[in-house]
């Protein structure tokens, strides 16, 4: 696992083989490498536009050509010409000054206001369940209600937010090269702020300093505090003490209570006023989408859904008329808290720990030159009214995944269902069971819909492609790194670099210096080696930001792959695999098969679009990157033949998402239609490639399977997990297969074999308890699971 860095060394005297890797890092590699700009010159994508199909409206508005054109800016530079002073003074004070000169509007009276709302004052008079009228001292209801708006949220207090923005302003300086923002993405968020209705950020959540580099970045261009709403099991009393003068928002525990509790009725609503308080004061909320770092568990964050909840609702009853929803991403080159294992990062953040933590860092980033570098992503926004609107009309019928799959691993069917998969792995809490199901049902596809809109807008970093590249066994990094570049910038996404190659390459592998180590085998060349053990499923982790970019071309390349495999060896030569013909039905049907395996939390696929819709856009994908060639059979009508097609019989305008049983017309006309696969020089290797994007977590689903042969059974589900997280830990010792090694593909595991039908839950006093379910207690429908998923695997 080894890759060169081709270059021109500089003559050095020998060093002795303990210290010749650290000359190498120190003296810049000691190469002479030609400085070229790569790629950037030659096309840019602009992404993060909403979706077409649910926000027609929205995607027309608050968007203009000429945007696309405004290019970078980096939100921490702050220099004289940003303050209303000039002078030498002024220069060495600029942070400060800056920071006295940010608008912050007043909100002293919003705890008033809220109590005097309606809803409040409904709790108060006992017109609604949980207030007065059921048997409680008014005055003791009303210290109750003061005492849970204490506990959610605090005025900001204008000085501290000044002094925090100056202190976090030297901290971002000394931890960032740069942080780099779109200033045409700005310019759509501040005209969508003049429009008059709320925004709301829904963002990913990649480490905890999202939640206050965001604010900052609003703050320095003029929209004003955003409100955090922060995760209270994340954050000490102390630190929750400080981050609610500082504009944060926290949800009360007793919100999470059942729908019959007085307490949770009473937190509930009152959570529900702050919300319409803040959207009728217009001030910009943040809500997480995603769980925090760290955490094992589902993707999707319950309590970000439960902020939605909230949000959808003052829509719904007219407190506000409309809501602009901002998908929002933070993108780093390596995060900078990163957790080193999974105990200490589910433990509170303390106010004076996180203090120690800021010195650390500062202490270890003084005078190095490793600082990174980020990217703040801000997508167009869009109406909540239209989507709530346009949304309800795309629901129809779904499936289980034991009901969609169960059958065909056991060899008992062969026809993949013409439904949707349903697969909901975040719980449902307190707040978003107050709601009607259908509401339930709307919030969590819109949290679905925006988290992919936000990882679809995210720019790819220079680190994830160094990793990719280290993984997949590339032989010069210098070509193969500007190569995967332009096969990002082609497919519609952005990176978040720019500049010469040499410098991103000293750049990428100084950050990941921990994970590999640099050899000189010869004259002008290096060796690039991924140090075996954790350091490779750190690189897999980091590799894994690049698959939304490939994910439709990897799934259609383990579906080809899966076709070959009763065919063709594994090992066989690419020639022989390109004989064989591939018709349309048998692609689709793998595909599909391969789409309802992967988790939902992985393909985050919107859920305006139709898994048959996914299936043309897989082989589409397939086609343009030149993988797959129409073959045009003896006797069959040419697929550019279009004067012959029959008009009359079927609608060809019908509209994307309404798919009825007129459908069928077009997998019957598919069955004419035959592929090969290309013969070109580049494709045996593009083929492995995307592939080994997959290989990570098709492989821990395979030994998972492997796993049900020698696990203890029944066991709770965290005892399980650890089983499992041992087992791939031990196989990877073996096989040196250590991007399977992860405690998340462990769970993603579980939980999908508990879906399929491989393990049941059944409740008991310490807890539910996972045992095999009576059909895969035989040895032989294991062996066929296990055979099922390593049908995609290329070896």
């Amino acid at each position: 696992m080894a890759t060169m860095l081709e270059g021109r060394c500089q003559t050095q005297p020998r060093s002795s083989p303990s210290g010749r890797e650290t000359s190498l890092w120190s003296s810049g590699f000691g190469m002479k490498l030609e400085a070229v700009t790569p790629f950037l010159g030659k096309y840019r994508p602009f992404v993060g536009r909403c979706c077409q199909t649910c926000t027609p409206k929205s995607w027309e508005s608050l968007f203009h050509r000429s945007i696309t054109d405004l290019g970078f800016c980096n939100v921490i530079l702050v220099k004289e010409e940003n303050t209303r002073f000039r002078g030498w003074l002024v220069r060495r004070l600029c942070y400060f000054l800056w920071s006295l000169e940010q608008h912050i509007p007043p909100c002293q009276d919003a705890p008033q206001k809220i109590m005097e709302s309606t809803r409040v004052q409904n709790l108060l008079s006992g017109r609604v369940p949980g207030g007065t009228g059921e048997g409680q001292v008014p005055d003791l209801v009303k210290k109750e209600v003061q005492r849970i708006l204490g506990h959610t949220q605090a005025p900001p207090r204008p000085f501290l937010v000044r002094l925090f923005s100056w202190a976090l302003l030297r901290f971002l300086n000394c931890l960032f090269l740069n942080v780099q923002l779109h200033k045409g993405q700005m310019k759509m968020v501040q005209k969508a702020a003049q429009a008059g209705s709320p925004l709301v950020l829904l963002s990913t959540h990649k480490t905890l300093l999202d939640g206050i580099l965001l604010p900052f970045l609003l703050l320095s261009q003029g929209l004003g505090v955003l409100r955090v709403a922060w995760d209270s099991r994340a954050c000490s009393p102390a630190l929750r003490a400080l981050l609610r003068k500082l504009g944060g928002l926290f949800l009360p525990p007793e919100a999470n209570l059942s729908l019959d509790s007085s307490e949770g009725l009473l937190a509930r609503a009152v959570v529900q006023a702050v919300i319409e308080q803040l959207l009728v004061s217009g001030q910009p909320l943040l809500i997480f989408l995603e769980e925090p770092p760290g955490a094992l568990g589902p993707r999707l964050s319950a309590l970000g859904q439960a902020w939605v909840g909230f949000v959808v609702q003052a829509v719904q009853v007219g407190i506000v008329p409309d809501a602009l929803l901002v998908p929002v991403a933070v993108t780093y080159d390596l995060v900078p808290d990163a957790p080193c294992d999974t105990d200490h990062a589910s433990a509170p953040l303390g106010l004076w720990t996180g203090a120690l933590a800021v010195l650390r860092s500062l202490w270890s980033h003084w005078g190095c030159s490793r600082r990174i570098c980020s990217r703040v992503h801000l997508a167009q926004p869009f109406s909540l009214q239209e989507y709530i609107v346009s949304a309800r009309s795309c629901w129809g019928g779904r499936q289980t995944l034991e009901q969609l799959l169960q059958p065909i691993v056991l060899g008992q069917c062969t026809a993949v269902p013409d439904t949707e998969k349903e697969q909901e792995w975040t719980p449902i809490t307190g707040p978003l069971l107050a709601l009607k199901e259908e509401d339930q049902l709307l919030v969590r596809r819109l949290s679905c819909h925006v988290l992919s809109a936000s990882v679809g807008s995210s720019a790819v970093m220079s680190t994830a492609i160094m990793a990719t590249l280290l993984l997949v066994k590339h032989q010069k990094l210098l070509g193969e790194f500007s190569w995967l570049t332009e096969e990002i910038l082609l497919r519609g996404f952005d990176v978040g670099f720019s500049g010469q190659l040499r410098s991103l390459l000293q750049h990428s592998l100084s950050l990941l210096r921990a994970h590999v180590a640099l050899l000189r085998i010869r004259q002008g060349d290096l060796l690039v080696v991924p140090r075996p053990g954790p350091g490779l499923t750190h690189l897999a982790q980091l590799s894994a930001e690049l698959l939304p970019v490939f994910l439709s071309e990897a799934m259609g390349a383990c579906a080809v792959r899966g076709l070959l495999a009763g065919r063709v060896p594994p090992q066989g030569p690419w020639e022989l695999q390109g004989i064989l013909l591939l018709s349309q039905n048998e692609l689709y049907r793998q595909i599909l098969l391969l789409m309802h395996l992967l988790p939902q939390d992985l393909l985050l696929l919107k859920p305006c679009q139709s898994s048959y819709c996914y299936c043309q856009e897989v082989l589409d994908r397939l086609i343009q990157c030149g993988l797959l060639v129409a073959e045009e059979t003896p006797g069959s009508r040419p697929a550019c033949d279009t004067g012959r097609q029959r008009l009359s019989r079927k609608l060809l305008w019908k509209p994307s998402g309404d798919f009825t049983d007129s459908d069928s017309d077009d997998f019957e006309e598919a069955e004419g239609r035959y592929f090969r696969l290309s013969q070109q020089s580049h494709c045996p290797d593009f083929f492995l490639f995307l592939c080994r994007l997959l290989s990570p977590l098709l492989k821990a689903f395979a030994q998972a399977a492997a796993f049900l042969r020698r696990g203890q059974l029944p066991d709770t589900e965290s005892g399980y997990t650890e089983q499992l997280f041992q087992f791939l830990q031990a196989t990877a010792q073996e096989e040196g297969i250590f991007e399977c090694a992860d405690p998340k593909l462990a769970i993603s595991a579980i939980w999908t074999f508990r879906d399929l039908g491989v393990l049941q839950q059944t409740p008991s006093p310490a807890g539910p308890r996972l045992h095999l379910s009576p059909t895969f207690a035989s040895r032989d429908n294991q062996e066929k699971l296990e055979q099922f998923i390593r049908q995609f695997i290329c070896s």
